[in-house]
């Protein structure tokens, strides 16, 4: 019995020693990313909100650039980042970019609230008004188009680094 005991006391103060130390790695992990540029990592990993990226909004309208004064956007790779792209409706306007599309994990496209969760995604389409956002973690370092097929105004180069 008083065996029994010691190795439960033994045990106990192993966990105990073990959940401390987890503890303050962790905190340090954290401490350290905060002085650095780099995002810090929490405990969801990649899809927490410390790893989070900007972009800015990308405006569909017939005749008019995507992007005011800016002709590329640059993402770092094991990043996550939410697009928006937002259409006037003035003309029925296409997004293509398969290369992109293919290097980024896509987590959601969400339409008028709708979350679809696809496997890929080659282009979008917008027959009338309307915003559609995708979540995505950059993946694949590289310089890729997107735009509307055909015009050389209504593209943006994205840059994975």
């Amino acid at each position: 019995m008083y065996r029994i005991s010691i190795l439960l006391v033994s045990l106990v103060m192993a966990g105990t020693a073990f959940l401390t130390l987890a503890n303050a790695t962790s905190h340090g992990a954290n401490a350290e990313a905060d002085d650095d540029d780099a995002p810090a990592l929490g405990m969801a990993g990649v899809l927490s909100s410390g790893n989070r990226g900007k972009i800015p909004q990308l405006t569909l309208s017939a005749g008019m650039p995507l992007l005011d004064g800016e002709g590329s956007i640059r993402l770092k790779s094991g990043v996550y980042y939410e697009l928006e792209i937002s259409a006037d409706g003035s003309q029925e306007l296409q997004l293509t970019a398969p290369g992109f599309f293919r290097a980024i994990w896509i987590d959601e496209v969400v339409i008028d609230g709708i979350e679809v969760r696809p496997l890929g995604l080659d282009s979008l389409e917008f027959d009338e008004a309307g915003t559609a956002e995708i979540s995505f973690l950059a993946i694949k370092p590289g310089t890729y188009t997107l735009g509307v097929p055909g015009s050389d105004l209504q593209r943006v180069e994205l840059i994975i680094e």
